[in-house]
């Protein structure tokens, strides 16, 4: 009776086709997994396609995820000490903007205040340049050097449509930042107030036997996301301190780097932004050792930059990041290689955190551990929710 049961609990084997009873099993398996396969990655496409066509809200949104994860730990501090909500999002938001905005502030005075002399110096190095150009080996006199510069100008005029074009689009770009700034500091201070309905409202998009393996997945993705945010500042000082620290030696031994500080902050704030802030506060650098002090320090410059970023680019993000976000540090670097080139910069500064958070949400939830050790429900923490 037994064998009898189990043999009517196996289901029956489907019948083959004529035409498919020919074809090899290894091959009908791989022809079953091939269009699976297929179909997860159209979906995974679909998905990028639609957040590149809706780049202006995802990205401003992420940036004020990115935030948010950096202040909610000190919100939630501030309310531990009995600080009123509100007054802790308020100083904790208004905390942000008052130092992002006096670093900011402090670069431009700087520049402002050293841009006479700087340009003193600049037209002096540029008739320098000059002399080296008339010499051996080069021998371009400056009629051949005006000759140039003038071919240069009718170029620029005969493609003036494009550069209007350009001035336009450039314009039309300021517009879209400005908006999309305005949208991530809303979304930081609706996420910082209300944070918790939020995620209990997506939460309860989820079948209700799903709920608990959810909500306990996004708890572990978030930690994940907080942990890389304050490496990520990690990473962005020691870029500022090395880059910096290199401007005072080269001062000290050549007799004087101005802007030194100007030029760290820049760093630090250049460095939250991948490829092209390094590449933008390096030259600077660079640019300011060869007007003030020469060919041989502006090389030593270049040096100490491109020194600090290999640092950062094979030890800090592969090593530091990886294992303090819980990913293999070959994946960091494809990672941020593969969202450079999807999305550009931002898919460089967003790669990471999400590879992370998705990385530890699905181990979460693959490992069962929403059901060995599940967290309590958003609905069960925000009962009125």
């Amino acid at each position: 009776m037994n064998f009898g049961r189990k043999n009517r609990d196996i289901a029956p084997e489907r019948p083959l086709a004529s035409g498919e009873a020919t074809v090899p099993p290894a091959l009908r398996i791989a022809g079953a997994y091939s269009w699976r396969i297929l179909l997860v990655a159209g979906v995974i496409a679909v998905f990028i396609f639609l957040i590149i066509q809706l780049r202006d809200i995802v990205v401003p949104f992420m940036v004020a995820v990115l935030v948010a994860a950096l202040l909610v730990p000190l919100v939630q501090w501030l309310v531990r000490h009995r600080w009123p909500k509100p007054l802790a999002v308020a100083v904790a938001m208004l905390g942000t903007i008052a130092i992002v905005s006096g670093l900011v502030f402090v670069v431009v005075a700087e520049i402002r205040s050293g841009y006479p002399d700087l340009q003193r110096r600049s037209i002096a190095a540029y008739g320098d340049f000059k002399q080296f150009l008339a010499g051996p080996p080069f021998q371009i006199d400056d009629a051949q050097l005006n000759g140039f510069i003038g071919q240069a100008v009718t170029a620029i005029q005969r493609d003036s449509q494009v550069l209007l074009s350009g001035a336009l689009s450039l314009g039309s770009t300021a517009g879209h930042v400005l908006a999309g700034l305005l949208l991530a500091i809303f979304a930081t201070l609706f996420i910082l107030i209300d944070g918790k309905r939020i995620w209990s409202w997506m939460v309860r998009l989820f079948p209700r036997t799903a709920r608990t393996a959810v909500d306990g997945s996004g708890h572990a993705g978030w930690i994940t996301l907080t942990t890389f945010v304050k490496v990520q500042i990690f990473v962005a000082a020691v870029d500022a301190t090395g880059i910096g620290l290199g401007a005072w030696i080269l001062g000290l031994v050549f007799g004087g780097f101005p802007l030194v500080i100007p030029i760290a902050i820049a760093v630090f704030l250049g460095s939250f932004i991948p490829v092209v802030g390094a590449l933008v506060t390096g030259t600077i650098a660079v640019f300011i050792a060869l007007v003030y002090l020469g060919p041989l320090p502006a090389v030593l410059m270049l040096g100490i930059v491109l020194l600090v970023q290999q640092v950062e680019g094979h030890i800090l993000q592969p090593l530091v990041m990886g294992s303090a976000v819980k990913v293999h540090p070959l994946a960091v670097v494809f990672a941020v290689a593969a969202g450079s080139f999807l999305a550009g910069i931002p898919g460089a500064l967003f790669a990471v955190p999400v590879i992370a958070t998705v990385n530890v949400m699905v181990k979460y939830i693959a490992g069962g551990e929403g059901k060995t050790n599940p967290r309590p429900t958003a609905e069960e923490l925000l009962p009125n929710a």
